[in-house]
């Protein structure tokens, strides 16, 4: 058995029904326990996430924290991701990508305020995340080495080869130069963001991903004016789908929403990233009155990932009648708009494609950078960073990526597993800062 199959069928059984009932259990869980917060709390979260008067002190606003975590957020996954689950699940999926989205603000409320109770200072800037809450929270620092070492691998080295290997991908048909030379400019520019610190990355994420965020938005939904008449049917055809038992065409029973629920959950999962532990990273940076301030924060950034930006990918590609075509991933996207806007329609989504996949990358090599600093206290983020670039390199030169692919999606899974340890040992202190924080404001 060669390596792609072998990580291929662990894959299989580790994002099969493993994973998704063990997140989507933790959210239904934290939904419950704190009240369905991600509704009560919503009005309150975006007058936090605007207001002027952080306290005084080391780290970021909420907004700047929440710009640097929507930039790990909102990548290839909102443009391919839904592409895919439609793809594999059918309509129906978007339905499960809305409900397993839901979940997921509670389960990231959690996590952010997880990460905020037990960061730490440190040369004037604040550490936390995962492997801080696991080592300080749980009192287990092998879980916390394990998460740490799995994040790095995960996201600052091979995530990133598949996020500059999308870029390059993304401009093969639109800029006559090789591939490679894609990746080097953007390591450059990457190198330029990350050698800059927490401040500048900050400052790049705050401008850059609303404004990535509404070109995209805008330009989606001026296509699905043009298809307006379709878009009433579309939303019976998801729900409709959601729940259907047999397949079009005969099929196995229960096959259809079987296929649905898996892809439309584990797609959405992955996409904004609740339960994963990475944007906790993030979160930890906020200056805020209290942890919970910062948790109702975190579930601005699902809403923004899933709510907004994957349900107008997920509208488009059926309004236009590109999932008909038999293409998948970032291709049946790329149909979609030029089916709205002709030949502009690839540009379009190239240029959308550099912006999601770039802060991506920039958010993740920040996510593994604090990883490296929890590991050795600071030594070896420039050697870290170096590797992170010449990881971008190589993975814009790549022209066969289902390996790394495989990879990414296999030491994402592993950190998942130390990440809700911790969530669930320490629901008590979550349930708890909520309650304290009702209480004061």
């Amino acid at each position: 058995m060669d390596l792609l199959k072998a990580v291929s069928v662990m894959n299989e059984f580790l994002w099969g029904w493993l994973l998704i009932i063990s997140l989507l259990g933790t959210g239904v869980y934290y939904t419950f326990k704190l009240k369905f917060v991600q509704l009560t709390q919503i009005p309150k979260a975006f007058k936090v996430v605007f207001r002027k008067d952080s306290k005084e002190g080391s780290g970021l606003s909420s907004f700047q924290a929440l710009s640097t975590a929507v930039a790990g957020q909102v990548g290839t996954g909102n443009l391919a991701g839904v592409a895919t689950a439609i793809a594999a699940g059918g309509p129906g999926a978007i339905f499960w990508m809305w409900v397993s989205s839901f979940l997921g603000m509670a389960t990231i409320f959690a996590e952010a305020v997880l990460a905020q109770k037990y960061r730490e200072e440190r040369n004037g800037e604040y550490l936390g995340g995962p492997a801080y809450y696991l080592d300080k929270g749980v009192g287990s620092k092998k879980l916390a080495i394990l998460f740490a070492i799995f994040i790095i691998l995960a996201l600052g080295f091979i995530g990133n080869m598949v996020q500059s290997n999308s870029i390059a991908e993304a401009f093969k048909g639109v800029l006559p130069i090789p591939s490679i030379y894609i990746g080097i400019i953007v390591a450059l520019f990457v190198g330029f963001v990350l050698f800059g610190g927490i401040k500048r990355i900050a400052s790049f994420a705050e401008k850059t991903v609303p404004f990535m965020a509404l070109l995209y938005v805008v330009g989606s939904i001026i296509l699905l004016f043009q298809f307006r008449h379709e878009i009433i049917p579309v939303f019976e055809m998801i729900f409709e789908s959601a729940f259907q038992l047999e397949a079009a065409g005969g099929g196995i029973l229960g096959a259809t929403i079987k296929e649905a629920i898996r892809y439309g959950v584990a797609r959405g999962l992955f996409s904004n990233e609740a339960g994963m532990g990475s944007t906790p990273h993030a979160h930890a940076t906020a200056n805020v009155r209290h942890p919970a301030e910062q948790g109702l924060v975190a579930i601005l950034g699902v809403f923004i990932d899933t709510i907004i930006i994957c349900t107008v990918t997920a509208l488009v590609i059926l309004v236009s009648g590109a999932y008909k075509t038999g293409e998948t991933g970032i291709a049946l996207t790329q149909q979609s708009f030029i089916a709205g806007f002709g030949t502009f329609g690839e540009i379009f989504i190239a240029i959308c494609l550099l912006f999601f996949a770039f802060t991506t990358i920039i958010g993740w090599a920040y996510f593994g950078e604090l990883n490296i600093k929890y590991l050795w206290e600071g030594k070896g983020v420039i050697p870290y960073r170096i590797i992170v670039l010449l990881f971008i390199v190589i993975g814009s030169a790549i022209h066969q990526v289902d390996l790394v692919w495989e990879l990414a999606d296999f030491f994402n899974g592993l950190m998942i597993i130390p990440n809700l340890i911790g969530l669930w040992y320490l629901r008590k202190a979550v349930h708890q800062s909520l309650v304290d924080y009702r209480k004061l404001y």
